[in-house]
């Protein structure tokens, strides 16, 4: 960015601290890139991106962005700053913002349009003749100040651009500092090592995901059960069942048609994922009925999570008119001791839930 006495301030600043150790750097790259290409879990990946990214750069905060179409989704942030204040949860909220058009003049709208590294010392002196700005108010918002900056796109090696990785305020013995010009490259690097990860990872969701409803499939559901089974019996820790139904499902697609019957199983698919906790596992498990693993959870605790399920799906205005589901609890260590059992003893307590009238809560 400028020059003068800016420029030299900027470059007096810089001198002040360490020399980046590139070998060290370089090393810390490699292992960086090994941790991100190990990891398929999606949502995982993409905290672990912008983690990683942080920590190499020392980045007080971060965003990184998946592009859809002409559009930059905000999919992860993180502000250490705001979370000591507001508590993680409070943070991500105020910080989770409607997507960027690609057509503003935004930092990382112009990175994804381009393929260029932004590194800016202070985005508040960005002279006004550059094809970009900055946006002060959601900083006006959090009481918080963006001052240097750097942006990166996630550019795979057929130089698609997946993705905007933008770094917020590195840090030096507690001040904020520009982000040292030697970490460009260093972070190209890791955003196309992200990039290929995230290509992966992403071709590894689809295949485990269910089309319709953009829940996981059956095949997804049988890898996760054994290796919830296996940590059931190295911790002994509780793993409950919930096989679910929609009632008189035929009946639907009979009078509204298919268009309907599929528009109902997405509602009730963004339901089940929407109360139910992040580490549940909703599946489709077939036709019109659902699985949902209910990772170190009690039989107790499935049955009250059953039920209120179950009433949330009763209550909600579907466009075609109401609709109920039967649910069938089974648990281990209670139930069963192994996965086909547990799978037996949930479709079991389903059909009872079926044969005692429908729209309730059955338990093996």
């Amino acid at each position: 960015m400028g020059g003068g006495r800016g420029g030299r301030r900027n470059a007096l600043q810089q001198s002040e601290r360490p020399t980046l150790n590139m070998t060290q750097a370089f090393r810390e790259l490699v292992q960086i890139g090994i941790t991100l290409t190990s990891e398929q879990d999606l949502g995982t990946l993409l905290e672990r991106i912008l983690t990683e990214a942080r920590r190499f750069t020392r980045a007080e905060a971060g965003t990184l962005f998946l592009r859809e179409g002409d559009q930059l989704r905000f999919s992860v942030v993180q502000n250490d700053k705001l979370a000591r204040e507001l508590g993680q949860e409070e943070m991500r909220r105020r910080l989770q913002a409607d997507p960027l058009s690609l057509r503003e003049l935004s930092l990382a709208g112009h990175v994804a349009l381009t393929g260029d590294i932004l590194n800016l010392h202070d985005t508040y002196a960005i002279p006004p003749d550059r094809p970009y700005s900055f946006d002060p108010r959601v900083d006006a918002r959090l009481n918080y100040r963006t001052q240097s900056i750097l942006v990166v796109p996630l550019q795979d090696p057929a130089n698609n651009i997946l993705g905007v990785l933008e770094l917020i305020n590195a840090l030096d013995r507690g001040r904020v500092v520009p982000f040292d010009s030697q970490y460009e490259g260093l972070v190209r690097s890791l955003a196309s090592q992200a990039a290929v990860a995230l290509r992966n990872a992403r071709l590894e969701d689809l295949s485990f995901k269910d089309a319709l409803t953009d829940v996981y499939n059956r095949r997804y559901f049988t890898i996760r059960m054994e290796e919830e089974y296996k940590r059931h019996c190295r911790f002994g820790e509780p793993l409950t069942l919930a096989l679910m139904d929609l009632d008189h499902f035929k009946e639907v697609n009979d009078r509204f048609g298919h268009r309907a019957g599929d528009q109902a199983l997405r509602d009730v698919a963004q339901l089940l994922v929407k109360h139910s906790r992040s580490f549940s596992i909703v599946t489709r498990y077939g036709g019109d009925e659902f699985a949902i693993m209910l990772v170190n959870t009690a039989k107790a605790g499935g049955l009250t999570y059953a039920e209120r399920i179950r009433a949330v799906i009763a209550q909600h205005p579907f466009p075609h008119g109401p609709v109920t589901v039967s649910v069938g609890i089974a648990s281990l260590p209670e139930d069963a001791t192994t996965v086909d059992d547990l799978i037996v003893a949930a479709d079991q307590a389903l059909y009872d839930a079926k044969r005692l009238g429908r729209n309730r809560v059955a338990v093996q």
